[in-house]
């Protein structure tokens, strides 16, 4: 079968016609350039209604799997229409904080780097020195203790006792150091180490407490001398230069705030101790400060107010003589009876001692001899014997004084606090005939705001929050006070305590 072909312009005379003419009319040059300019303007519109034409998922939020919206940096948080743009320019990455895990075992607050091995010998002079019982250590003896202990010759051979008889052999010899400020940082600069980047410091810090932080820290040193108290050990003391008394022998440069007691570079956590004295709104702590020494090898030392009013309650305090005060609730009910042989504190004050000592399971002052817990091995009231007598000895208690012009009142002093006991391990006997507590202080651990208020109290302190490794180092102390002020308002409902206003 044979194929037929058609010619073209039989088919379509008119479509041939026309060829002819559109190709004459392209030779034209003008006719080209109209043509190419119309082309671009119709890719050009056909662009435009592209982008301006909504897509089908517009205004539906969440359609599809997979679809990352970026943020505009101008309008991250608010609601828009506007397409992601297809650029990474614009992302705003956002980071959620990592969920802290517990914080290592601590002991004391050295940190672990810090603590070298010792002998047995050494080991029990500086557990003696950092823990303060019964008197061996010349910066515990300040106000004087009830209780005559002859010190070992291993205190005498103990570093910061050293470090101490080299300092005071300088001023000595008069040849004085140049103790310009905390810090080689500080030093000529007029400046301290507290520092505060508000025009008010925290509410729970009065101007006075700010005042005596600043001398405390800053002031220049004038004299290094150690100072006997009347009945007590010697304490180590600097005079700061303060103004309106350029000498420094004046008595009442000491009552103006310009001394201060050093203490030992274990007992940091005096520090501590003092703004969440503060924090809890008990205000009964001495300010206390860290500051270095360059006539003391330039260590690291809490340094506390030194208060020359206050004085050792008059009556010898025994565990038993304790418990009889908390059950007759002395001075809360008018005048004590004679019979009942209260002292002159008041009280709501051992409420407050006991819930701020179970906090830092500051033992010294209520348990001596820690029959509320179980110490360890080298712990000085195990090594000197003490441990084993609670069950035969009525325990003296210790550190409990007052300011002579104000007798109803505690002073907290000794303030060393242990970090290193887990929940397992607290000392609960410091709880024991506590019927109630402080409302502003146990509010303060209702709130969960303790955390946020110590950041930004122990923040001022500038060498005290480095020295623990900033706030990574302090948020591990927070999370030891947080986890046992659970415990404590556990022990607070099972136990039906009572939470009252104490602003006496």
């Amino acid at each position: 079968m044979e194929r037929c072909v058609i010619p073209a312009s039989l088919l379509c005379p008119r479509l041939c016609r026309a060829s002819g003419r559109l190709w004459r009319w392209w030779r034209h040059a003008r006719a080209r350039r109209s043509a190419l300019l119309a082309g671009l303007c119709f890719v050009y519109l056909l662009f435009a209604v592209l982008q301006v034409s909504p897509s089908p998922a517009a205004g539906k939020p969440g359609v599809g799997t997979g679809t990352f919206v970026p943020l505009r940096p101008g309008n991250a948080g608010q609601n828009t229409h506007e397409p992601p743009a297809p650029t990474r320019s614009n992302v705003v990455y956002i980071t959620l904080r990592s969920k802290r895990h517990k914080p290592a075992v601590i002991r004391a607050t050295l940190k672990p780097k810090q603590r070298k091995k010792r002998g047995a010998r050494n080991l029990v002079a500086r557990d003696t020195q950092a823990r303060g019982d019964k008197g061996t250590h010349v910066q515990d003896a300040w106000p004087p203790k009830r209780t005559n202990y002859n010190s070992n010759s291993s205190i005498d051979t103990d570093p910061w006792t050293q470090v101490i008889q080299r300092g005071l052999a300088l001023y000595r010899a008069g040849q004085r150091v140049q103790e310009d400020a905390t810090d080689h940082r500080y030093a000529n600069s007029g400046s301290s180490s507290i520092r505060i980047y508000s025009q008010k410091p925290p509410p729970w810090l009065s101007q006075e407490d700010m005042a005596h932080m600043r001398l405390l820290a800053g002031s220049r040193v004038r004299t290094l001398e150690q100072v006997q108290p009347e009945g007590s050990q010697a304490v180590l003391l600097f005079r700061g230069e303060v103004q309106g008394t350029p000498d420094p022998s004046d008595p009442s440069q000491c009552s103006r705030g310009g001394c201060g007691v050093i203490r030992s570079p274990v007992d940091m956590s005096e520090v501590f101790a003092f703004h969440l004295d503060r924090v809890l709104g008990l205000n009964r702590s001495l300010p206390t400060v860290s500051r270095r020494f360059r006539a003391l090898d330039g260590q690291l030392c809490p340094v506390m107010l030194w208060d020359p009013t206050v004085s050792p309650v008059s009556a010898q305090l025994t565990w038993s003589s304790y418990q009889t005060f908390l059950k007759h609730r002395c001075w809360q009910r008018g005048t004590p009876k004679p019979e009942w042989g209260c002292t002159s504190i008041h009280h709501h004050e051992w409420s407050k001692v006991a819930l701020f000592d179970f906090l830092l399971q500051i033992h010294q002052r209520l348990d001596r001899n820690c029959c509320g817990f179980r110490p360890l091995p080298e712990d000085s009231c195990v090594v000197l014997g003490y441990h084993g007598e609670c069950g035969d000895v009525d325990v003296e208690l210790s550190s409990i004084v007052h300011r002579r012009h104000d007798p109803h009142h505690l002073v907290f002093i000794n303030n060393k606090g242990f970090f290193d006991r887990d929940e397992g391990n607290l000392d609960f006997r410091l709880l024991e005939g506590i019927k109630e507590l402080p409302d502003v202080a146990v509010g303060v651990l209702r709130s969960q705001r303790l955390r946020e208020k110590l950041l930004q109290s122990l923040f001022l302190d500038q060498l005290y929050w480095d020295s623990q490794g900033g706030r990574q180092g302090i948020e591990k102390l927070i999370d030891v006070i947080e986890r046992r002020a659970r415990v404590l308002l556990r022990y607070i409902n099972a136990h039906g305590i009572t939470v009252i206003p104490m602003n006496t």
